[in-house]
């Protein structure tokens, strides 16, 4: 057959050359769709619709080295474009493409081969496959080929592989490391990127960074941070250096080669941002074991990153807080920090930037916690008002750092006054209302802290954190749980406070919770009790019992036993209710009352005219004073009765304006009780011991309730028609204790207990069964005869109130026994 030359114009009839059997037809085919692809990527594509690349896949394993040649440098070129990808890992190219990376084959070869399985790599699922099918070997092998292209691919590839951690461990045990440290000696800065890129990845293991400093690597890395025309590969550098810190053992050996001295300055004098921020992030990392904490601190670290601070970027500032935060488990550096560091975290804490004031205020909580010196300097670095405000930022870390920093300044007096006089309690009531567990635990531990002070209460009260605070009651995580049951415990000292964590809620939930053996705890017992000593109406009503040092104040009322559940009304609200035929409310207000309102008003008939001063312009005046009234003639003209009219008038608009001015609730007042108290003082207060003034107290409330009752009259002393005649009086369900003239052993018990809290007697008030109730006092018996100066331990007694009023019966005795129950 004679030659036949053929021109093609298209593209289309190329591809129907690849079909040939003439090797050198296949091989000029390959060669002008070669240049064809490295036109653009539409050529790509067009190639790829008309079939090129399952024709070409044939081509790759072809016996003559030529077209195996041209068809590879087709792939290499194509493989850039995403479709043709996807295309080459259905074909399962991969396998060919790595037995065409053997020694003897042609560089070109080499040099394409590698650039399709770099650009393939990009993929996960390739990655594993070069990895099962042997790529490593021969890829780390052709790191040392005289040819710098086939040097920049097999790096490459080698990098994307080795971002899988199975590959990470293959080349370690390959060798990897003596070529790509051969390649940072390279004449093109990309190998150079390529390969401390790969080093960065593989030298996470710890394995690979011993390896690496067996073979002199840090020298190496060292020497390009030292060489200014290799500023281009300093971030990289770094980065692998980095890595390497974290290495107690490599750590030693940069130290002892004075590298990590070289490394500080080198980071302090440097203008790059990536470089410094790099270098603080892994001084954060290296900072994370306690023996490099020694040596950073030995090298002075502090100093470096403190300079780091002062840079006019986000970045650097973060890693550098966060580096301060990491070296604070080392006591030195932590008072190093101390010293010089604290006014520019402070400074940060007014950054625009949420993150910087994260990370500032994280290195202030770790910088704080159990060292006083340091929160001196961060209180004498003004920084307590940014840091109040930081607990209305946005992120959490911060709130919950912030909230930290002032407990741990809380700790000392004066702070504690001056954060608290900045509207400390009223910043965290919004932190309390947060989802985030850490931000709740901080909160409520700082609602401890600062608790502990009346008008903080009162703050926390007004900015409604109570109710937050008593729904973190129900919380599931046990930190959280445990620091709220410890505010709610702080938080109830005052009576005030008590009954409203009482109406909230919280004391239902604390009893909940201590029936619960996983979620009580010893906070949660205290918690309880505190609320119920401070709210002693629902705790004698729950627990039907008051210690000696309950202490039963006015407003007092004893509700009766009151069932779980059951929700415990006010004295206002029970107050208000109809007249029902339950027990009576007994009720216990001996505070004398400002005399009624009509008494308030002063007439002072005056020369000069008529006018109205109120009270609190004249604070030195009587309280009893509320308005003075000057009323004055103004001539002949006005009849006399005209005259007391217009006073009239006028004073009633002052007692309209007094009474809107007393609107709110008072319990009304109980003069008798008031007598009793002043009765009893006199005649018990005189006498020499407390035996006596039992005895005397006793007889002297028997005698107000309705004297002695033999015990077979009991049933015949008819106190319930008495005190129901007393409710039908008042038309109310609640009764002062004063108005009882018959009183039954709870209502003298009561009494007793009144008087005795009043007088300083130490008693105890127990409620029983079927209306029972007795006092129980602690008495020293006389010491035996003949044994002067004998302490006898105190004996426990119930009183009797009602049979024999003033006998004592010892506990636990058959009469005390029988005063108890019927």
């Amino acid at each position: 057959f004679d030659p036949l030359l053929i021109e093609s114009k298209t593209a289309a009839t190329v591809v129907l050359m690849l079909s040939s059997p003439e090797e050198e037809v296949l091989a000029k085919a390959c060669d002008a769709l070669y240049k064809f692809a490295s036109k653009g990527d539409e050529n790509k594509v067009t190639l790829l619709g008309l079939g090129a690349v399952e024709h070409l896949y044939k081509l790759i394993s072809h016996e003559d080295p030529i077209v195996r040649r041209n068809a590879i440098m087709v792939f290499g070129i194509m493989a850039s474009n995403h479709d043709v990808k996807k295309l080459l890992r259905e074909l399962d190219v991969t396998n060919s493409l790595i037995s065409q990376l053997a020694p003897e084959e042609d560089v070109v070869i080499h040099e394409f081969a590698t650039l399709c399985l770099a650009h393939m790599a990009v993929e996960y699922t390739t990655k594993v496959q070069i990895f099962e099918q042997g790529g490593l070997e021969p890829l780390i092998r052709l790191l040392g080929s005289p040819d710098p292209d086939v040097k920049k691919n097999s790096v490459e590839c080698i990098y994307l592989l080795v971002q899988d951690f199975q590959s990470r461990a293959a080349v370690r045990a390959l060798n990897v490391i003596p070529p790509l440290l051969e390649l940072l000696k390279s004449e093109y800065p990309v190998i150079q990127l390529l390969a401390l890129k790969t080093l960065e990845v593989i030298s996470k293991d710890r394995e690979t960074r011993i390896i690496l400093g067996e073979n002199k690597g840090l020298d190496c890395l060292l020497k390009i941070l030292e060489t200014n025309e290799f500023s281009d590969l300093h971030v990289e550098a770094l980065a692998v250096l980095g890595n390497c810190l974290e290495d107690v053992h490599t750590l030693q050996l940069i130290q002892q080669t004075g590298g990590l001295k070289k490394l500080l300055s080198f980071v302090g004098v440097s203008a790059v941002p990536d470089i410094q921020k790099n270098a603080a992030k892994a001084i954060t990392r290296a900072a994370y074991d306690s023996e490099n904490r020694k040596i950073l601190n030995e090298e002075e670290v502090e100093k470096c990153l403190i300079n780091l601070l002062e840079i006019d970027n986000d970045g650097i500032k973060i890693a550098a807080s966060q580096a301060i935060s990491a070296m604070c488990e080392n006591l030195a550096s932590k008072r190093a920090f101390g010293l010089q560091g604290i006014p520019q975290l402070v400074q940060l804490l007014s950054s625009d930037n949420e993150e910087v004031k994260e990370a500032a205020v994280t290195a202030l909580a770790n910088l704080t916690a159990a060292s006083p010196s340091n929160a001196s300097a961060v209180a004498e670095a003004e920084g307590i008002e940014p840091l109040v405000n930081t607990l209305n930022t946005q992120r959490d870390g911060a709130i919950a750092n912030a909230a930290t920093v002032l407990t741990n300044l809380a700790m000392q007096e004066p702070f504690r006054i001056n954060i608290q006089s900045r509207g400390v309690m009223s910043a965290l009531a919004e932190p309390l209302r947060s989802t985030n567990s850490q931000v709740q635990s901080k909160a409520a531990f700082a609602v401890a802290a600062f608790g502990c002070d009346a008008d903080a209460r009162t703050e926390l009260r007004n900015a409604g954190g109570l109710q937050p605070l008593v729904e973190l009651l129900h919380s599931k995580n046990e930190e959280v749980r445990r620091n709220v049951c410890w505010a709610v415990m702080v938080c109830a000292s005052d009576e005030l406070t008590a009954v409203e964590l009482c109406r909230l809620g919280a004391l239902d939930i604390l009893e909940e919770i201590n029936l619960s053996t996983g979620r009580k705890n010893n906070f949660s017992e205290a918690a309880l009790q505190k609320l119920l000593d401070n709210n002693l109406s629902q705790k004698y009503s729950q627990m039907g019992y008051l210690s000696p040092s309950n202490i039963i104040t006015d407003g007092f009322y004893d509700y009766g036993q009151i069932k779980r559940g059951v929700k415990f009304l006010s004295l206002e609200e029970l107050s208000m209710q109809e007249l029902t035929d339950r027990r009576a409310i007994i009720f216990i207000n001996a505070k004398p009352q400002e005399e009624a309102s009509s008494t308030n008003i002063l007439y002072s008939f005056v020369d000069f005219g008529l006018f109205i001063i109120k009270r609190k312009d004249f604070p030195y005046l009587s309280p009893k004073i509320m308005y003075i009234v000057f009323y004055v003639r103004k001539g002949k003209g006005k009849k006399e009765e005209e005259k007391m009219k217009e006073v009239t008038q006028i004073i009633s608009k002052v007692q309209d304006e007094i009474n809107l001015e007393n609107s709110h609730w008072l319990p009304p007042p109980d003069f008798i009780l008031l007598d009793y108290i002043n009765d009893a003082s006199k005649a018990i207060l005189p006498l020499t011991t407390t035996r006596e003034q039992v005895v005397a107290l006793a007889q002297f409330v028997a005698d107000k309730m309705g004297g002695p009752i033999e015990r077979d009259k009991l049933h015949d002393f008819s106190w319930e028609l008495h005190i129901s005649e007393i409710e039908f009086e008042l038309k109310c369900n609640v009764v002062p204790i004063g108005k009882v003239k018959k009183g039954t052993f709870y209502h003298r018990a009561l009494l007793f207990k009144v008087i005795a809290d009043r007088t300083g007697i130490g008693c105890s008030l127990v409620r029983g069964e079927y209306n029972r109730a007795w006092n129980e006092v602690k008495l020293v018996d006389d010491s035996p005869q003949g044994i002067a100066g004998l302490l006898l331990p105190p004996q426990e007694y119930i009183v009797d109130l009602m049979f024999e009023p003033g006998f004592l019966m010892k506990q636990g005795s058959a009469e005390a026994d029988q005063y108890k129950h019927i």
